[in-house]
């Protein structure tokens, strides 16, 4: 286990998720070792909500990581104003609109990490 933790990333698509954990890796990011999310020691939870209306059970249960939560999903609008108010509706860390470039993810992921400490 990786003692500073790892960034877990719960993503269906099997054409997005490991480009996201390329973008994560290739700055130095620790991802949880796959199959073993639960044990890790995460210090991150990335998520994909295909529906933000109908998100409160996934959300919920993502809490049990007691980490911060990154929320991406392809249903939120573009732009800060959109974003925050999602973040705040859903009671997570930050909210990234898919589609996003590496740059927005790296930045949201960072402004999630210091939000945490």
């Amino acid at each position: 286990m990786n003692p500073k933790g790892y960034i877990v990333v719960l993503e269906d698509d099997p054409l997005i998720r490991p480009l996201l954990e390329r973008w994560l890796s290739e700055v130095g990011y620790a991802l949880a070792p796959p199959g073993q999310a639960a044990e890790a020691k995460p210090i991150l939870v990335i998520a994909d909500v295909p529906d933000p209306q109908s998100a409160e059970a996934l959300i919920g249960s993502l809490r049990e990581y007691a980490a911060p939560i990154l929320v991406v999903s392809a249903r939120f609008r573009r732009g800060l104003a959109g974003s925050g108010e999602a973040a705040h509706r859903l009671g997570v860390t930050k909210v990234l609109p898919k589609p996003f470039t590496r740059e927005e993810l790296l930045s949201a992921v960072r402004e999630s990490l210091e939000g945490a400490t």
